[in-house]
């Protein structure tokens, strides 16, 4: 063997064990009470020993008008390997055309070049102007069996409306693709240019999220097809499907995802003086739908960061119009929703994500054979995220992450990120 991990507690089957684990050729070869001759040997000391983090929904580098997300996708993987995420998910810029996609998808690589950790990508639609089943089959082509869609934005030409939307739920299954869809009704959003911070929850209300999240599964339901419904951000949404469509999130039909943004920050955030740092789509709720969020979790297949932070200045204007939407995260994403929720949120950071995009057993497990992406907690304590760039700062935490392995290659040690190189993930579902 190569590395051994030993005297660690061993996450595997939904509990923690105390085993070894032996890595070879970038995987793991054995998970063990035994002890192995390896050429190193890394003592975990008692500590948490989880798989790598899956973050499925981030923006690096992402143009939003004349503006640019602040991390790009060096720093944005750097931040998220601090935080134990060791492969995440981007999105490709909207097409309309299967034409289009070969230079959407070399564009993103181009980019993606300088990741630190592994990467994949959905591909993005917006109006499509052909058969939308056949942007599904470009991407399915190229290792992306996941596409995602708009059901607003209208304003600016991105809204995938129903027919198109129907067609790909249809097909999905038969393709063996996965319809990611950012879930408002569009009708019932206020697009004015003069909507103050203050009034962005009731510009774009929980009814614009409920409505078409319900519509949608009544689609996916129809047409037996492959759903997946990106930042979930009101807890009734996700009662609303558990009560009415509990066979279809049982089979796997129709996943969820939310972000931890929903669960800690409500709507009256923007009522303070930096409330423009907390201005994202969707936006948050009201506390009693933050809390009814967290009593719902365990619907929920996956926990994604929807990373897409801008410098503070860009954000610091009078009217939602004129500010790029998003806020950044990965770094404290697990650690944060650990606190609040213990062990029974890992699987929304490791095997839920890997299942429903095509990467699992190769990733989100420690099983032999996976990927030895490996994350180490240090303790249990609770403590405070000291961050002053980061809306998190202040924020309560558990334990904390003290080494990260991709593919059996230490690239956070002690806390401190030692430089890594990751690799495009081809996918299948």
């Amino acid at each position: 063997m190569e590395l051994g991990i030993v005297n660690g507690l061993v996450y595997l089957d939904g509990q923690f064990r105390e085993e070894n684990i032996y890595i070879k050729n970038g995987r793991i070869e054995a998970v063990t009470k035994s002890y192995l001759p390896c050429e190193e040997e890394f003592d975990a000391e008692g500590a948490r020993i989880l798989p790598g983090f899956i973050d499925p929904h981030v923006h690096f580098q992402l143009k939003v008008g004349k503006n640019t997300s602040k991390d790009d996708f060096y720093t944005g993987s750097v931040l998220g390997a601090l935080g134990g995420v060791t492969t995440y998910i981007d999105f490709l810029d909207p097409i309309q055309s299967s034409t289009e996609f070969e230079k959407a998808f070399r564009e993103r690589m181009e980019l993606a070049a300088f990741s630190t950790t592994d990467y994949s990508f959905h591909t993005t639609i917006a109006a499509p102007r052909e058969d939308a089943a056949n942007l599904l089959k470009a991407g399915i082509k190229a290792g992306l069996p996941s596409l995602k869609l708009f059901t607003t934005y209208s304003d600016t030409d991105r809204r995938t409306y129903d027919r198109d939307i129907d067609r790909l739920l249809q097909v999905s299954s038969e393709l063996k693709g996965r319809i990611v869809i950012h879930a408002e009704n569009d009708t019932l959003i206020d697009t004015k240019k003069d909507i103050l911070v203050k009034d962005h929850e009731k510009s774009r209300p929980v009814l614009s999220e409920r409505t078409e999240i319900l519509k949608l599964a009544e689609m996916a339901r129809e047409r037996e097809g492959q759903l997946y419904i990106v930042h979930v951000s009101a807890g009734s949404s996700v009662r609303l499907l558990a009560q009415n469509y509990q066979e279809e999130l049982k089979k796997g039909r129709i996943l969820l995802e939310s972000c931890p943004h929903y669960f800690f920050f409500h709507s009256g955030y923007y009522e303070k003086e930096d409330g423009y740092l907390y201005t994202m789509t969707p936006p948050l709720r009201e506390e009693k739908e933050m809390l009814l969020l967290r009593e719902q979790v365990d619907s929920l297949t996956a926990i994604g960061t929807d990373h897409c932070p801008f410098d503070n200045a860009l954000k610091r204007e009078k009217y939602t119009s004129q500010i790029p939407m998003g806020i950044g995260g990965i770094q404290y994403s697990f650690l944060t929703m650990y606190e609040a929720f213990g062990e029974k949120i890992i699987p929304k950071f490791t095997e839920g994500p890997a299942k429903a995009y095509g990467l699992y057993p190769r990733k989100g497990t420690l099983l032999p054979g996976a990927d030895a992406d490996i994350v180490i907690l240090k303790g249990e304590a609770v403590h405070q995220i000291q961050d002053e760039a980061s809306v998190y700062n202040g924020n309560k935490v558990k334990g904390s992450v003290s080494q990260v392995f991709l593919r059996g290659e230490q690239i956070v040690r002690n806390g401190k990120f030692l430089g890594g190189k990751g690799r495009f993930l081809r996918r299948e579902l």
